[in-house]
């Protein structure tokens, strides 16, 4: 079920509705009955392998919480990881890694007849696996007891808000927040919905405006010049941060007006200064999730330099990786870590930390071209595509191409919505000493209106459910 769909329109508030109404002690099974019919609308036979990792990951975590040593807390995580992770790779790598080895194979004139699966990929298999497994290890690491309520375990892992598009939640936060009561709040309603709104001005306004820019221009890279996959690149920039940090607006909102508190996935990321930076505000809960189970893991900081190094690329290797089967996000991820090192290196953070006002923007810029740049390879549908963009940006500039003249305005004028509201939020900014009840209420009205007005209903998934 989408966000932006009609059916989701009457499902969320049915779901509040009856929320509210039923027994406190009744709500758990509520949530997780309307968590898996949400699921399910995509592909029902799906929910099977949500089930099965929550069955794996909550026995498994059981048992390595009983298991009086070490080893075998360690066999029942290895088990655990090896399960999940498993059905990720079927389903979501298998293919990248067959053809992969049989274009290996072929080089060497070596015959590689193993055929292709023929499945779709799950939506949110990738955000679901790493919630749970997340879990697990918290539990095996001592930092969180074993939750015997399989119902509500099974809840944490599905969720529907954050369900298939994170953000990644940590059971320390989001687990015991299923048996709390949750008394209806208007403050929370009226919170909620504001972050909704904006989430969808954000998703289908601008995400999917510049979506039909961007779509056009780079599934056909050799018809178009320069100049037009250079401002299909910016556009793309936006579209898939509106798009993402959308979905991640509307899910706290959601989850918000329910009682719950999820956490922040985004904090204006293209205001950062450096490229570390960048993935302290981006995706944050995916960042922090390879920081505390990859990265530390592997020795993170408190190593060699030469090691740290090491362990930075293989976290960004990895995160590139994660976010789909192909070569364009390992090149994307390894970009992203081959700037971390050398920015490490030269102490960009502790350098940049010294400048303000202009000199502050300026690194502002110079970020978001290195950003905007790498950005290429995650939206290419192929590395050649990818360098075929790049050699025309910088070889064969010319005529725009514009496309329908109304996406581009309206493209723009989302764009220049989304910087004007950030700006106004980072550098706290006010106009006033109060914000009138009325003022605000009308600024919200105002805001449906537009989306109502010139959002694009077509139906578009979420550009981060096909990882």
């Amino acid at each position: 079920m989408l966000f932006n769909s009609f059916i989701f329109l009457i499902f969320f508030p049915l779901v509040v509705l009856f929320y509210f109404l039923i027994p406190h002690k009744v709500r758990w099974f509520f949530l997780l009955i309307a968590s898996y019919y949400f699921y399910m609308n995509w592909k029902p036979a799906y929910a099977v392998l949500i089930l099965t990792s929550t069955i794996i990951t909550w026995l498994c975590s059981i048992l390595v919480a009983r298991a009086m040593n070490k080893n075998k807390k360690k066999i029942y995580l290895t088990i655990s990881l090896i399960i999940n992770f498993g059905i990720l790779i079927i389903f979501k790598y298998f293919n990248f890694i067959n053809i992969t080895i049989f274009n290996v194979l072929d080089n060497f004139k070596i015959r590689w007849n193993i055929d292709n699966l023929d499945v779709l990929l799950p939506v949110g298999i990738s955000f679901y696996t790493f919630q749970a497994v997340g879990y697990t290890i918290d539990v095996y690491r001592g930092d969180l007891k074993a939750e015997k309520h399989f119902g509500i375990y099974a809840l944490f892992v599905s969720f529907f808000p954050q369900l298939v598009a994170g953000p990644i939640e940590r059971a320390k936060n989001l687990l015991q927040q299923f048996y709390q009561k949750h008394d209806f709040s208007v403050e929370r309603l009226e919170n909620g919905l504001k972050q909704m709104i904006w989430g969808y001005f954000m998703k289908v306004v601008v995400a999917d405006r510049l979506a039909l820019f961007v779509n056009a221009v780079y599934n056909n890279v050799e018809a178009h010049n320069g100049t037009t996959l250079l401002v299909a690149t910016i556009f793309f920039s936006f579209q898939i941060y509106c798009d993402f940090a959308g979905y991640s607006n509307i899910a706290i909102g959601a989850a918000r007006i329910m009682g719950f508190d999820l956490m922040t996935n985004f904090k204006r990321p293209y205001f950062s200064m450096s490229i570390s930076e960048f993935w302290h505000r981006w995706h944050i809960s995916l960042s922090t999730w390879f920081r505390d189970y990859l990265y530390i893991p592997l020795g993170g900081n408190k190593v060699s330099k030469l090691r740290n190094y090491f362990n930075l690329m293989i976290t960004f290797i990895i995160s590139g990786i994660w976010h789909g089967a192909n070569w364009t996000f390992v090149i994307w991820g390894t970009s992203h870590g081959i700037l971390n090192a050398i920015q490490k290196v030269l102490s960009y953070d502790k350098f940049i930390k010294k400048y303000i006002g202009i000199s502050k923007i300026l690194f502002i810029i110079i970020n978001l071209l290195f950003v905007n740049f790498i950005w290429i390879f995650f939206r290419a549908n192929t590395v050649s595509d990818a360098f075929l963009i790049i050699n025309k940006i910088f070889t064969n500039l010319g005529t725009l191409y514009i496309g329908e003249a109304r996406t581009y305005v309206y493209g723009i004028f989302g764009i220049t919505m989304i910087i004007f509201k950030e700006f106004y939020e980072e550098y706290q900014i006010k106009f006033s000493k109060t914000n009138s009840p009325i003022v605000e209420s009308f600024k919200y009205a105002l805001l449906v209106i537009v989306i109502l007005s010139i959002g694009v209903f077509d139906g578009s998934q979420f550009i981060y459910f096909q990882f």
